[in-house]
Formats: C-alpha cells, sequence, structure tokens
C-alpha cells in the first residue's frame, strides 16, 4: 500500500486514524470500582430540536445535493408544508393527537431531512427506512414498528404501495421542492417555546433496527433528550462550528448517518454536501477538486470499509506510471491541511460511546458516557464483578485485575430508551443495576479502551485462550497479499474453536497457501492465534455499513463443518 493510503487515509482496519478530535485523558486512579457515581450532565446545553435551532440561519446552506442547494429557510418552509399533510393523513386514519410512528423510505438528499424535520414538528416518531432493503424487511420494520403512516419519494413509491395496500397504511409522496409554498412556521414567544421544547425534550423521536443478526431485528426507541445528549457531546467533542462542511455519504437509516453526519452538523449551522450514494470517484474530486459552485468539504466521515476502497481509488488514478508527483503531494496537503477525516464507529445500539480512536483503540468515553468492564460472578449482587470503570475525566481499575478482559457496559443519557414493544429483550440487555450490556469484549490498557470485538463471535476460545478476531484481522490486513480479511471461530473437537481465515487476495493472480500465511504470522502473532483453515473468496459481503455477518459468512465458506453438540 502507499504512503498516502498507509498514513493519511483512516480505515480503522489498518489503525491509522488521522482523526482531528480531541482527547482529554486524566491520568488513570487506581482505586477500588463503583467510585464513579457521575450523573453529570452540566456538558449538555438547553436542548432546542434542529427544526427550531434553523431559525439561526435561515440564509445559510443547510444541504447541498443533486438537486441543487437548500438553505435552512428552504427546509423549514418544505418541512412545515408538509406537517399539514401529516396532520390531515393521521387525523383521517387515527382522529388522534398522540404520538405515532411514521417511517419514511427518502434516499440521501434534502427529502431526508425534510421528513424527519416534519415528523418532529407534528410530534411524531421517525422510523427511517433504507432503499436497499428487500420487500420482505421493509414490510417488517413497517410491520413492527407500526407505523401509521409512510412517506416516500416517487422513486420508491411502486416498492412501497403494495406493502401500505397490505397493511392499510396511508401513504404519501413527497413533492419536488419548485411544488411547494415558501411558508414558514409561525412565530411562538420565548416562554411558549421554552415550554414546547421541554415538552418535546422527553418524548420519543426515532426507532431504528439492529441489524438482526442474532434474532429478529430489535427497534431501538430513542428520544430527543438521548438525540440531544449525544449531538452535544459530539459538537462539543469535534469542535463542530457553523463553517464546517461535511461530504455525507453514510447510510441514513443508522446512527452514523443520522447523528454524527446529519445532525450534529445542522444543529449548528453547516452544511452538509450529500452524494447519493458511496462513490470513491466523486468522494474524491468532492475532497480535492470540488466544483466551483459546490460548498468546499473540509470534514468526511466513513465506515472502514469506504477508506479500503478511497485507497484502492488513489493507487488506480494516481499512483499509475505518468502521474505527476506534485499531484501526490497536492493531495497529501488537502488531506494533512484542510480535511478532518472521521471514522464512524463505536456505537452501540443507536449510543455514542468513544470519543477517538488511536493506535487499534477506541480511545475514551465520550462527555457524559460511564463505561465499565464486567466480569460475570453469580455471587455478586449485580450479577458481576467492575475490572474497570471510567469516563471521560479519568478510569478506574480494580487492583489485581488490571488489564483484563471483560464485557463493556454503558451508563448515561445517550443510552436508548427501550426496545420498542420487547419487554424481554430489554430487561435482558441491562444489569440489576440499570447498565447496559453491550455485547462487546474489552480491555483497558495503556490509558485506552480497546474493543476486542463483539463476545459472540469475534471472541475465539481456543484451547483456553480468548482471541481477539479482530486483532488477528488487523495482523493480516498488513500482509502484502491480503486486500481484505474476515476471522472466525470454527468448532474443533480438541481445541473448542479453531481460528479460521477467509481473505480476498489484493490480485487475482496472487496465491497464498496455509502454511506460507502461518510461516508469515508466526512474528506477528501469538501462536495459538494463528490461523489453522484458509479459505480464499472473491470478495467478503458486506452490508451497507461495512460489517460481515460472520454467523452467515461460516454457514456460506464452511458449510461442511458442523457445529460440536
Amino acid at each position: 500500500m502507499n504512503t498516502l493510503g498507509r498514513k493519511f487515509l483512516v480505515p480503522a482496519a489498518y489503525q491509522l486514524a488521522n482523526l482531528r478530535m480531541c482527547n482529554y485523558l486524566e491520568p488513570v486512579g487506581f482505586a477500588e470500582p463503583m467510585k464513579i457515581q457521575c450523573h453529570d450532565y452540566h456538558f449538555l446545553p438547553p436542548f432546542v430540536p434542529v427544526f427550531r435551532q434553523a431559525k439561526k440561519f435561515l440564509n445559510k446552506i443547510a444541504i447541498a445535493d443533486r438537486n441543487g442547494q437548500h438553505s435552512y429557510k428552504d427546509l423549514l418552509a418544505q418541512s412545515h408544508h408538509l406537517t399539514e399533510r401529516i396532520k390531515d393523513a393521521l387525523d383521517t386514519q387515527l382522529g388522534s393527537t398522540c404520538q405515532q410512528r411514521i417511517a419514511f423510505l427518502c434516499p440521501n438528499d434534502v427529502s431526508y431531512a425534510v421528513a424527519q424535520w416534519a415528523t418532529w414538528q407534528t410530534n411524531n416518531i421517525a422510523v427511517p427506512l433504507c432503499k436497499f432493503h428487500p420487500t420482505a424487511q421493509l414490510t417488517y420494520y413497517i410491520s413492527d414498528s407500526e407505523a401509521a403512516l409512510v412517506m416516500v419519494t416517487p422513486e420508491f413509491f411502486d416498492t412501497v404501495k403494495p406493502i401500505t395496500d397490505k397493511l392499510g397504511i396511508p401513504l404519501i409522496i413527497l413533492e419536488s421542492e419548485c411544488d411547494l409554498p415558501d411558508i414558514l412556521p409561525g412565530e411562538i414567544d420565548e416562554a411558549e417555546e421554552c415550554n414546547e421544547n421541554l415538552k418535546l425534550k422527553s418524548e420519543n423521536a426515532m426507532i431504528i433496527y439492529t441489524s438482526g443478526t442474532t434474532g429478529s431485528p430489535k427497534g431501538v426507541v430513542l428520544t430527543h433528550f438521548n438525540l440531544h445528549a449525544q449531538t452535544s457531546c459530539l459538537i462539543q467533542s469535534w469542535e463542530w462550528s457553523s463553517k464546517d462542511v461535511i461530504l455525507h455519504v453514510l447510510p441514513l437509516h443508522h446512527v452514523h448517518g443520522i447523528v454524527n453526519a446529519m445532525l450534529c452538523p445542522l444543529l449548528v449551522g453547516a452544511t452538509c454536501v450529500m452524494l447519493p450514494k458511496f462513490n470513491p470517484s466523486e468522494v474524491w474530486k468532492h475532497m480535492v477538486d470540488p466544483e466551483e459552485s459546490m460548498p468546499r468539504v473540509n470534514i468526511f466521515m466513513g465506515v472502514p470499509t469506504m477508506y479500503v476502497k478511497l485507497i484502492e481509488e488513489y493507487d488506480s488514478k494516481f499512483c499509475q506510471a505518468g502521474t505527476s508527483s506534485r499531484t501526490r503531494e497536492f493531495i497529501k496537503a488537502v488531506c494533512m491541511q484542510k480535511l478532518r477525516l472521521m471514522v464512524s464507529g463505536s456505537t452501540v445500539n443507536g449510543c455514542i460511546v468513544y470519543l477517538t480512536q488511536i493506535d487499534g483503540s477506541v480511545g475514551n468515553p465520550l462527555p457524559g458516557v460511564e463505561v465499565r468492564i464486567s466480569v460475570k460472578n453469580v455471587y455478586s449482587p449485580t450479577g458481576y464483578d467492575t475490572i474497570a470503570e471510567g469516563n471521560i475525566h479519568r478510569t478506574y481499575e480494580t487492583k489485581g485485575r488490571e488489564q483484563e478482559i471483560g464485557e463493556l457496559l454503558v451508563r448515561g443519557p445517550s443510552v436508548f430508551k427501550s426496545y420498542w414493544n420487547r419487554p424481554d429483550a430489554m430487561a435482558a440487555a441491562f444489569t440489576s443495576d440499570k447498565w447496559f450490556q453491550t455485547g462487546d469484549t474489552v480491555q483497558y490498557i495503556d490509558g485506552v479502551y480497546k474493543i476486542l470485538g463483539r463476545t459472540s463471535y469475534d471472541i475465539i476460545k481456543s484451547g483456553g485462550y480468548k482471541i481477539s478476531a479482530l486483532e488477528v484481522e488487523r495482523h493480516l490486513l498488513a500482509h502484502p497479499n491480503i486486500k481484505d480479511c474476515a476471522v472466525v471461530g470454527l468448532p474443533d473437537i480438541t481445541w473448542g474453536e479453531k481460528v479460521g481465515a477467509v481473505i480476498v487476495l489484493a490480485n487475482k493472480y496472487d496465491s497464498l497457501v496455509l502454511s506460507d500465511l502461518r510461516d508469515w504470522c508466526k512474528d506477528r502473532v501469538a501462536p495459538y492465534a494463528i490461523p489453522s483453515v484458509l479459505e480464499c473468496v472473491p470478495e467478503l459481503p458486506r452490508n451497507v455499513m461495512g460489517k460481515v455477518n460472520k454467523k452467515n459468512l461460516i454457514q456460506t465458506v464452511f458449510p461442511h463443518i458442523k457445529k460440536i453438540t
């Protein structure tokens, strides 16, 4: 991989993050656990919903997309017009003013923000849908959320209309900008606005669905206060300002795309340049050679897979024979001096947890987030022992158990309110003392938190060792012949599990055999963590957030391997 890819383009898989964020870590203290009891929300400013905050920036560009540029005034006018249509549809259907779920399917453009704002302006709950999901999945989300209304842009009408007809739900087609009157919401006095904000703050704001890797997808309910806590800590820590311009390419049915990349900038009066989908060539163009009519981007946020694709695009376009070295130096200077490149990650069921990524770690918790590392103990009153406990200021470790690994527990105002209509799942997700059990295995080491992987499929138990699949993947990605990889635990009658590697070769003409890979690993990976099974595939199946479903991968690549009972 070239120097630029190694040093300036941030795929988390390579642990080379150039994230220009703040790190507030103070020296570690050593004490008995249970010392941190800080429900300290002083970092939170007064709650003002995004559609009211927009009044401060009426004439500023809020969103630039394939349809043109849209000011905050445009967004307010369009969403206000849509609120009337929503009220008519819900009154006709339900005759009630209580909170209802409104599902919407929009492309990555201004229509999404308009649908979201109008849903919240009518005090309803947004259920964002994904254009890549098949009909059966869309039907599940609409039905499971008990949506009272569905809104779509014209391009998705034929997909969604059969679903709403079957479920008996009204459907609204979102109109184009040119058809809408330029009428803003009526003004209310300051006291009334504060009262309205206070009432809205505790209401449910959004339902987003889990990926469903361990069962049917669950609806994660986030309140306006949850979103306020998440955006406030990010705005503070990442130093968002109205001068920022973010290039938005993330899916808008996940927290990363909704909160990190859209709500944060719109709350401070910044600008979102929105592409319909991630395209490496288009991203490079916007970052280093934008059109004169487009705002110049200074922030980009992507998942690790996107950065891998950007490096591949860079190699193919700028590192070939005949390409000027001055061009590469210019790109290097832009990435170093004019861009804040961020890796999207470190969220837990709608809760944004960590501040920054430092050489393979996730740094330390964001403001207002409390974390624990726990190990189950049935004899403890809480059902677990605390190995470490911390917040943005400090972390305490239990004497004698330093650097021990365990499950990550999270608490704070950004933690989601509930699972939609899943009281049993909700009860199982929290400890008896109300900490959320993330299902991630973590370690506190060298002053930072390190996620070793999902306990269910990223921690391989082999011969008494607990092996982090992510750590093995990190080393394998440094192999010159490996472009992508996934490490999995495979059943083994002797060791319990053995380490299997599924790899994508860097070049289709390359080859790699298990014996050569094991020899290469000897100086880099612990002996017990070296893969004993190797399979090469053309590509790894990843979802829109770049994640590999390892359960499905094992079934597809290793169908002959049976689970040991």
